[in-house]
C-alpha cells in the first residue's frame, strides 16, 4: 500500500482496497484550476502502481462534481507574455489528466450529483462505470463562451457515440440526469445523492468478485481495441491472454473454481 500524498484541492479517503477522491474547491465549485490538475496527476501517478487498491471513485463535495476549467484561470493566463504557449502547455496537461484517469488498472466509478459541466463531463466520461442522481446537470458550454471542447472531444464521443456528441457540443445543450441515461453518459441514476451509498457499495463487492490483474488486462485490451486493428489487436490479446493464464492469478482461479471455493481475492 502505497502512502497517499497531502493535497489542498482533493480529500482522500482510503477504505482498504478502494479509494475514494473528491474534488474539493468550495469557492469555485470544483473547478479544474492548474492546482487541483496537478494534484490529481501526482496522485494518479502514484496510485497506478498500487496493487493493492482495486477500485477509485471520484465525486465533487458540496454538492457540486465540477464546473468544468477555471475561467479565472484561462483569463490570467491569456494576460501572459507567453500566452499561446501557456495555453498549449495547460491545454496538454488537461488531456494528460484525462488520459491518465482513462488508463488507470483500478476500476473506475463516477458518482455524480449537481453540476458536471464541460471537463467536468469529460471526466465522467473517462470512468468505467457512472451513477448520477436525477437532477444532476450536465453541459458541454465550451462553444458558448467561443472555444472548441478540445481535449475532452475523444472522451466524450467515444462514450456517447459521435451523433450525440455533435449535438451535445455543438449546441451548448443542458441536460439532467434522466436524459444522461438515455444519452448513454450514466449507467445508473438515481433520486439523491443518499441513494448512491448502497448502489456504490453493490458495485464495489461486484468488482471484488473479480482479479485485480485481469481487470487492469481487461481495461489495457478494451482501450487498445479503441485503435489497434487486425493482426495487430489478435497479436496482442494473445500475449495478454497466454500471460494471464500463465500466471498466479489464473492458477488459484481455476483452482478454486475445480475446488468450489472462492479465490482469495473474493475472501
Amino acid at each position: 500500500m502505497v502512502d497517499l500524498p497531502q493535497t489542498e484541492t482533493l480529500k482522500l479517503e482510503r477504505d482498504a482496497e478502494w479509494l475514494t477522491i473528491r474534488l474539493d474547491r468550495p469557492d469555485t465549485r470544483n473547478a479544474l484550476s492548474q492546482e487541483l490538475v496537478e494534484e490529481l496527476l501526482t496522485l494518479l501517478g502514484i496510485v497506478r502502481g498500487d496493487q493493492s487498491l482495486r477500485g477509485i471513485t471520484f465525486r465533487g463535495n458540496n454538492g457540486v462534481f465540477c464546473s468544468g476549467g477555471d475561467l479565472k484561470g484561462f483569463l490570467q493566463t491569456m494576460k501572459a507574455d507567453d500566452a499561446r504557449q501557456e495555453i498549449v502547455r495547460a491545454s496538454r496537461q488537461g488531456g494528460e489528466l484525462f488520459a491518465s484517469i482513462d488508463s488507470l488498472p483500478q476500476v473506475v466509478l463516477m458518482l455524480v450529483e449537481g453540476a458536471a459541466i464541460a471537463g467536468g463531463l469529460g471526466m465522467i466520461c473517462a470512468g468505467d462505470a457512472v451513477f448520477v442522481t436525477e437532477d444532476a446537470q450536465f453541459a458541454l458550454t465550451e462553444t458558448m463562451i467561443g472555444i472548441p471542447p478540445a481535449q475532452i472531444a475523444p472522451y466524450v464521443a467515444r462514450r456517447l457515440g459521435l451523433k450525440v456528441a455533435r449535438r451535445i457540443m455543438l449546441t451548448a445543450a443542458r441536460f439532467n440526469g434522466k436524459e444522461a441515461l438515455e444519452f448513454g453518459l450514466a449507467d445508473r441514476v438515481v433520486a439523491n445523492a443518499d441513494a448512491f451509498a448502497e448502489l456504490e457499495a453493490d458495485f464495489r463487492k461486484a468488482v471484488l468478485r473479480c482479479a485485480p490483474g485481469a481487470n487492469a488486462t481487461t481495461k489495457e485490451l478494451l482501450l487498445a481495441a479503441m485503435h489497434l486493428d487486425g493482426a495487430d489487436m489478435t497479436g496482442l490479446a494473445a500475449e495478454r491472454f497466454a500471460d494471464s493464464l500463465l500466471g498466479e492469478e489464473a492458477r488459484e482461479g481455476i483452482s478454486s473454481f475445480l475446488e468450489k471455493r472462492k479465490p482469495r481475492w473474493a475472501e
